[in-house]
């Protein structure tokens, strides 16, 4: 038996069913939540590296609370005192962890910049609240595939650190992993056989789109079918994007990206395709 056989024989199995020919393999899954605010209470705070801060919220509204995909995203709302029409500042942000027994979900902040989240992570203390609402769905990839890469920036790692932890034990996952200096490198607890690449390339700048393609040019996949996240500043992902299927001819269906940032806007987050 082969090893796409054996993956048709295990999801059918899941599925509990005999193994059929109807079960996709590589099938992306979309699905849909009730979308809905939520008021959540800063519970702890870590400060993880100099540039990134994790908060943990509990609230009893988590009890229907649903983050399917380790790239799905939520909006936060932040009051802004002094603001003319009395509303809050919307920002996109990564369910980093959910612990739906605990009531509790963990939201990670880049304090790479000014900004309302920055300035609220920055101020956050125990006891605090927050509104947040989503994710409006997820994008579920199977953790079906030979091999992983996954590329990006610092606004990336959330989404990227909570798929490498959520992969099968003995996947083969590399990340590469743009980032203002060797003290932001962050450690994640997996069963996957994980292969971090770090670049140290200062602040972010338009350049990094070349860094990056110029590292990947030392990564050799893995034999098999493998699927590519992408996500960080918008036009570098395009970049990128283009280079995995375009020069290096992996199979567009298998590569997902997203513009997480976009220089000189605010709240740009957009899913990069044809």
């Amino acid at each position: 038996m082969n090893q796409i056989d054996r993956l048709r024989r295990r999801f059918a199995d899941e599925m509990g069913g005999a193994a059929n020919e109807s079960v996709g393999l590589h099938e992306t899954r979309r699905m849909r939540h009730e979308v809905r605010r939520r008021t959540l209470t800063v519970s702890r705070i870590e400060h993880l590296t100099p540039r990134m801060m994790r908060v943990h919220f509990i609230s009893p509204e988590l009890a229907d609370f649903a983050s399917a995909a380790p790239d799905d995203h939520v909006k936060l709302f932040f009051p802004q005192a002094g603001r003319i029409d009395g509303k809050p500042v919307m920002r996109d942000f990564t369910p980093r962890a959910f612990d739906r027994a605990a009531g509790r979900l963990t939201i990670d902040f880049a304090l790479h910049e000014n900004g309302p989240a920055t300035e609220w992570a920055a101020n956050a203390k125990v006891g605090d609240r927050l509104d947040i609402g989503g994710p409006r769905g997820s994008q579920i990839v199977p953790d079906d595939f030979d091999w992983y890469l996954l590329i990006g920036d610092e606004s990336a790692l959330p989404a990227i650190g909570r798929r490498v932890e959520e992969l099968r034990a003995g996947a083969p996952v590399t990340t590469l992993i743009a980032i203002v200096h060797p003290y932001e490198e962050q450690r994640f607890k997996t069963q996957a056989v994980w292969t971090p690449i770090w670049l140290h390339r200062g602040e972010p700048n338009k350049g990094d789109a070349d860094l990056l393609r110029d590292r990947l040019a030392d990564f050799t996949p893995p034999p098999g079918d493998g699927f590519i996240w992408i996500a960080g500043e918008a036009a570098i992902v395009r970049t990128l994007r283009a280079h995995m299927i375009e020069e290096r001819h992996h199979p567009k269906a298998w590569v997902k990206a997203a513009g997480y940032w976009q220089r000189g806007k605010a709240d740009a987050h957009v899913e990069i395709g044809d």
